[in-house]
């Protein structure tokens, strides 16, 4: 049966269509009986009379029929063999099976009733007319009542299965927006780390080099002094930069470009870093291969601060369009004695970013120990042409 929630309008409505059908099959009964009595019951008086009594509780049984619609068919299609009186209340039980039980149960009682139908005009023929006819109208009356049921079965299904599909798509759009946030705080993990990662590392070594010189002339200490102020107010504004991206939900981040590579390995080597830099790339590179290639660079300068202090870096650009953007970052061992330690932190972490930043480029990166000691980062990036 149903198993909607009764809602008050919903129960109000199922009283209302009770009623109407129980007052339809009385009705129907009345009728024929009516037509019977002006005509002179041809039958005994005792079979009137039990025709009567089973019209009768034929209709009162209706009410039941939202519990035991199968079984309450079932009963009056047997009765409507012999008894015609019970034939409106007969034909309101096909049309409930036919609307809420599957078709199969439906076509099982309605050929039950054609049944009963032949039955009823073998027992009960008219004078008046053919049998023929008689049992034409029965299978036409009972025909309709079960096809309509049927048709108010489908739509009913149908609107079950949109509501389905509605709720099913809520439930999708809900997955993908959370998946679409995860990525999203993803995607700002790793700028944060990329940008602020390189510039507290800068803050770390010329911390760390006033630390280690403590006697340095005062124009030394006041230069470094300066360094640590400026890097860290630019690592404040580019947290700012970071967090405005959240709180706005239209405009993006200023992002770097190949360009800025050199900037990269000006600020390092004001950090005492010696970094080589050549360029070899003809032709405008595109804004996201740049601005790849300029993480990559950034991540390979701020792991040589963490792990390799003191050694030299020689960092290597060459591509064209057609052929990809190679970019190389390799270092020597760290010095016998390095201006100062960088916390290391977790190892790993932004290589793997890099590897999943690559990888969303369409390009591959290696990294690895080198032959003489030191750390090589390479990578390869498409460029179109």
């Amino acid at each position: 049966m149903d198993t909607t929630p009764a809602t008050p309008r919903r129960r109000l409505r199922h009283a209302f269509d009770d009623t109407a059908l129980f007052l339809l099959a009385v009705l129907f009964g009345v009728w024929t009986a009516a037509i019977r009595w002006d005509e002179g019951p041809p039958l005994p008086q005792w079979l009137f009379n039990l025709d009567q009594l089973t019209g009768a509780l034929g209709c009162a049984a209706l009410w039941v029929r939202r519990r035991h619609p199968v079984g309450l068919t079932v009963a009056l299609v047997a009765v409507s063999a012999y008894s015609e009186l019970v034939a409106g209340a007969m034909l309101v039980a096909l049309f409930t099976v036919a609307v809420h039980r599957p078709p199969r149960v439906s076509g099982a009682l309605y050929g039950l009733s054609l049944l009963a139908a032949l039955c009823y005009v073998w027992l009960r023929p008219e004078p008046d007319a053919p049998w023929g006819l008689l049992l034409l109208l029965g299978v036409v009356t009972q025909s309709a009542v079960v096809g309509w049921g049927l048709v108010l079965h489908h739509r009913r299904r149908l609107v079950e299965s949109l509501g389905e599909r509605a709720v099913r798509a809520e439930a999708e759009a809900r997955l993908r927006a959370e998946q679409a946030q995860h990525q999203a705080r993803e995607a700002i993990a790793r700028e944060i780390h990329d940008v602020l990662g390189h510039r507290l590392s800068l803050l770390s070594v010329h911390a760390g080099a006033l630390e280690y010189r403590p006697g340095a002339p005062p124009e030394d200490l006041a230069r470094a002094a300066k360094v640590i102020r400026e890097s860290a107010h630019q690592a404040l504004q580019d947290l700012r930069e970071v967090i405005g991206v959240l709180r706005a939900p239209v405009g993006e981040l200023p992002q770097p470009t190949l360009a800025d590579v050199r900037q990269l390995a000006a600020e390092s080597g004001l950090a005492g870093m010696r970094v080589d830099l050549r360029e070899e790339t003809e032709g405008s590179v595109p804004g996201a291969v740049g601005r790849t290639a300029y993480r990559i660079v950034q991540e390979a300068l701020t792991n040589v601060r963490k792990h390799a202090p003191g050694a030299d870096v020689a960092v290597h650009l060459a591509g064209s369009p057609g052929r990809g953007l190679a970019v190389e970052v390799s270092n020597t061992p760290p010095g016998p004695f390095p201006a100062a330690p960088v916390p290391a932190g977790e190892p790993g972490q932004g290589l793997v970013g890099l590897g999943e930043r690559v990888g969303l480029a369409g390009g591959r990166l290696e990294h690895g120990p080198t032959a003489a000691g030191g750390w090589r980062v390479a990578a390869w990036l498409p460029w179109p042409s």
